[in-house]
């Protein structure tokens, strides 16, 4: 079986992998059924920051592979789905996989990291907000494929996946069934996520994430000129350059790492901390990133008047194969013939050939969709003293946030708009 990821700020995320074979059971693993609110759940903050620490890692991995290139992948989707995948794991395959994703295992039972993640998954289906946020889970399975009814239950229960049956034998009508399914769930953003099949595939595990929201202050279209992106200090590049003038919005110079956090919200549960590296700094700012660092962001900004704000406006998307990423953060075993993911269907004979990750990232006037909107034209009145222009005209990094459970949901480094 094949794992796919696929994600992005207006994205989806699909994981198909293959199996392995055990004595049909999960394990100790998970009670099926259990009150959301257990006590001795992994914290929504809990685990939060544990998701940070793999985004962290896992962009650090990124970056040695796509030097000066642009970065964008949602590290909530590839954590969540790589713990469904660990539903199914048992023995050395188990341990790696929730290891990797940052888990101490002799602190947190496995049974409160899948109630953790499925608390998550509520808190951010929630109804109602301004933001759209849509995730899910699905199984594609060969329908001669017999899946354990625990590893079903288990499933629906704790990640709310669904189980679809599909004939890999025939796979180009399987790939346009997974492909059009990646479609429909991401808006469209995310297309043609698989690009084959081979006739070795069992079952894809798809995991997708899509995002939408509307910039609590908007930028205003007619603001938005073409000027000078430097890619580095010889070579720039044409961008459409949104700008707002008199924006009050949370700010914080980071003296330590020489680099400005800018912070703007969302009309409702989230916001986009945008960090730009002074020139020269930009190495020393991704060495640093970390939970804590994130943290020390969060917790030293406060609002600003900022007298001039320039942001390019981008659509800019990416795709990775992690099967040759994911092992440098400690999860290899499923990827081997040693691989034991005996609880999905009680044999050994299932490994994980291929994790494919893809990630749309839109960032426009009326927030992460280019739409029809209504700015606010602000009108400098007087000459200032000392303004503030902070101008995201070189590389920069940007970090999409749900506010109610601090959940880091994209990542970004904006090497090159264009």
């Amino acid at each position: 079986m094949t794992l796919f990821v696929t994600l992005g700020l207006l994205t989806a995320g699909i994981f198909p992998a293959v199996l392995c074979q055990q004595d049909g059971t999960l394990g100790s693993n998970t009670e099926v059924q259990g009150d959301q609110n257990n006590g001795t759940q992994v914290d929504s903050l809990t685990l939060a920051t544990i998701n940070t620490d793999f985004a962290f890692s896992l962009y650090k991995e990124l970056v040695l592979k796509n030097p000066d290139k642009n970065i964008v992948f949602s590290p909530f989707s590839i954590s969540f789905a790589l713990a469904f995948l660990s539903l199914g794991a048992s023995s050395n395959t188990l341990e790696e996989i929730l290891e990797g994703l940052k888990f101490n295992l002799t602190e947190t039972p496995e049974a409160d990291i899948h109630r953790g993640f499925g608390h998550l998954l509520h808190m951010l289906s929630q109804p109602g907000d301004q933001v759209q946020i849509s995730t899910g889970s699905a199984m594609f399975v060969e329908k001669n494929l017999q899946i354990l009814a625990e590893f079903k239950e288990k499933a629906k229960a704790l990640y709310q996946a669904e189980a679809i049956t599909v004939n890999f034998q025939q796979p180009h009508e399987a790939k346009n069934l997974i492909n059009d399914y990646v479609s429909k769930h991401t808006q469209g953003k995310i297309k043609d996520l698989i690009s084959d099949l081979d006739d070795q595939t069992l079952m894809v595990l798809v995991n997708y994430i899509y995002f939408k929201g509307k910039w609590d202050t908007l930028f205003d279209p007619q603001d938005t000129v073409k000027s000078e992106f430097h890619l580095n200090k010889k070579r720039t590049v044409k961008v459409p350059m949104m700008s707002i003038e008199d924006l009050t919005t949370p700010y914080f110079w980071d003296e330590e790492l020489s680099c400005s956090v800018v912070e703007l919200k969302y009309t409702g549960n989230a916001s986009a901390l945008f960090i730009l590296p002074d020139e020269g700094s930009m190495q020393k700012v991704e060495a640093s990133l970390q939970p804590e660092t994130l943290r020390r962001w969060k917790d030293s900004l406060e609002p600003r008047m900022i007298d001039e704000l320039y942001l390019p406006k981008f659509s800019i998307s990416t795709d990775y194969s992690l099967e040759g990423i994911l092992p440098q953060l400690g999860i290899r075993e499923v990827f081997s013939t040693q691989a034991d993911l005996s609880g999905i269907t009680g044999a050994k004979d299932l490994r994980v050939s291929q994790v494919v990750h893809k990630a749309v990232l839109e960032v426009a006037e009326a927030g992460t969709e280019a739409a029809a909107a209504t700015g606010f034209k602000f009108v400098l009145l007087s000459q200032k003293v000392n303004p503030l222009i902070v101008s995201f005209s070189r590389p920069f990094f940007m970090i999409l946030l749900d506010t109610n459970t601090q959940s880091l949901l994209f990542l970004a480094k904006i090497t090159n708009p264009k």
